[in-house]
């Protein structure tokens, strides 16, 4: 069964020491399986000691400005074929899940079994999650590779350069 999730807008407050998340301030986020619903926690920087064991995905990003221009990405499909072409390089498997959970978050991925990832044999002991695109019709089994603290800035320069208008 396919389900999808509406994932919540930022709180603007840090999940624990519940004080306001300043404008231009560094934050990370996480998203969480709560039964059956999928929870969205957001951290100051101070208070940030890794993505809980429970997460199953998380980022890094900005409190936007009032003033901030919205950004404008490229289109679903260029980002589908960036997708493909990204499962043909596995060294770049963390940019792919990265993507996969933008293209999630864009409701133009559904995770087929939210929250629970699945095994691959003993032999790989990789997780992976399995997604599945209305549009293609065509479901996809992605290694849920967390990228390292250095991998993250470098995979969001790379797709800003790659998916955002007037980013270079």
């Amino acid at each position: 069964m396919l389900l999808d999730f509406e994932v919540q807008r930022c709180t603007r407050r840090c999940a624990a020491t519940d004080r306001p998340l300043e404008h231009g301030e560094l934050c990370y986020s996480v998203l969480e399986s709560q039964g059956a619903e999928i929870v969205r926690k957001d951290y100051c920087a101070e208070a940030w000691q890794g993505p809980p064991q429970e997460a199953f995905g998380w980022w890094k990003s900005r409190i936007p400005e009032p003033s901030a221009k919205k950004i404008k990405l490229a289109p679903n499909e260029v980002l589908l074929e960036l997708f493909d072409q990204l499962s043909e390089q596995p060294d770049r498997a963390d940019m792919r899940y990265v993507l996969a959970l933008l293209l999630m978050r864009r409701r133009v991925l559904r995770v087929e079994t939210p929250g629970e990832a699945t095994h691959q044999p003993a032999d790989n002991d990789v997780e992976t999650i399995a997604v599945y695109c209305p549009k293609r019709e065509a479901t996809y089994e992605l290694p849920a590779v967390m990228p390292s603290e250095t991998r993250i800035d470098e995979i969001q320069q790379q797709l800003s350069e790659l998916l955002i208008a007037d980013a270079a």
